[in-house]
């Protein structure tokens, strides 16, 4: 078991694990790539951010997500469900398809939500095995609850 702060990082490991969320994310960016022509035509609530705002904000996200995840797998300590509903909750990115392709915002707004939900469960399960590992998840909660309020308002504006 590795315990402590001091422990050695396994630089492959990490990297993959960094890798995992980047390349879901990419993949989503690519099937979406012209919904960004979308964002920018839709009427939207209050205190939503330009455009750019989002790839920078899924980048530092996902790189997070990866370190988290990279935590909790070296960690000796029944990581396996943790680990389980982390690779569930990457569906994540199923959402902008059925935001930007599909247009359907009610339904990606459900998508969201429940995304939500399992992201939470995520960072419980984490912090279970890992303080550090869970902290780095508070901004994902953090943007998935302001993504769902953006989304929901623009359900209902448009």
């Amino acid at each position: 078991k590795q315990k402590g702060v001091h422990m050695k990082i396994q630089w492959k490991k990490l990297i993959i694990c960094i890798i995992i969320p980047l390349a879901v994310g990419g993949a989503s960016a690519f099937l979406t790539k012209d919904g960004i022509q979308v964002f920018e035509w839709i009427n939207k609530p209050p205190l939503s951010p330009p455009a750019w705002l989002f790839p920078v904000a899924w980048t530092i996200l996902y790189v997070l997500m990866g370190i988290a995840s990279y935590l909790v797998l070296v960690n000796e300590n029944n990581r396996g469900p943790a680990l389980t509903v982390y690779g569930i909750q990457l569906f994540n990115f199923v959402w902008p398809i059925i935001f930007f392709n599909m247009e359907a915002y009610l339904l990606a707004f459900i998508w969201l939500s429940a995304m939500w939900i399992l992201i939470i469960v995520t960072t419980i399960q984490f912090k279970k095995i890992s303080k550090a590992a869970a902290l780095l998840l508070i901004p994902y909660i953090l943007w998935v609850a302001f993504a769902g309020y953006l989304n929901f308002g623009i359900y209902l504006l448009n």
